[in-house]
């Protein structure tokens, strides 16, 4: 069974050794770096090239979200996870929209920790929706803006995007250009009145939410 290489970051030495001890103990795991620092573990990812990397959020020299937004612009093909004591609805809607594949919370068992790892490199991904994200999106009668203003294939495209994947990603999804994505996006951004993917997946995730509700 091939192994699955991992790079692990947290700024306290005695929370690497203990995941260094927890994934040396679960068959199929091998940590290639551990770091103390975001800029090493950056480097660690570019340099090693493994299946998953697991940091925390909070970390000296580039925090966990600077690791994804670089992470994002490279293309990297490592497998990103936030691994913190807590975040919060902001940092998880970022996440998301950077391409974060999961967050583990700290006062995981080892038994899920390893669990929640496989299921990454499986290609699930963990992220957990906002509570803020519950305000009630704008709506026309029983309708939100959204679903009023964009078309099928726009609605599925503001879906993707708030699940974290990239342009080529929703390409290689929906069997269309790179091209056309962005055309697409434009025409969401324009008629949603939104900037950024990370409002577009805040709106994604409330309207998503309100349909649960109904």
């Amino acid at each position: 069974m091939r192994s699955i290489k991992i790079v692990i970051a947290d700024r306290h030495p005695v929370v690497l050794q203990g995941l260094k001890n927890v994934l040396s103990a679960g068959r199929g795991f091998k940590v290639v770096a551990s770091c103390t620092d975001g800029t090493s573990c950056i480097e660690a990812i570019r340099r090693l090239v493994p299946d998953i990397a697991m940091f925390d959020i909070s970390m000296p020299g580039l925090t966990g979200l600077e690791i994804l937004a670089i992470a994002n612009s490279e293309n990297l093909s490592t497998r990103l996870i936030l691994f913190t004591t807590s975040v919060d609805d902001r940092q998880l809607v970022i996440s998301a929209a950077a391409g974060a594949y999961g967050f583990i919370p700290k006062d995981v068992t080892p038994k899920i920790l390893v669990q929640s790892l496989r299921q990454v490199a499986d290609g699930h991904k963990l992220l957990p929706l906002p509570s803020y994200y519950r305000v009630v999106p704008r709506r026309q009668g029983n309708m939100t803006i959204a679903e009023k203003v964009l078309t099928d294939r726009e609605r599925q495209i503001m879906r993707l995007v708030a699940e974290g994947l990239s342009n080529k990603e929703i390409g290689r999804r929906l069997n269309i250009a790179n091209g056309t994505i962005k055309v697409h996006l434009h025409h969401i951004f324009q008629k949603l009145d939104v900037s950024n993917r990370t409002v577009l997946a805040g709106l994604a995730f409330s309207q998503n939410d309100k349909a649960d509700d109904e």
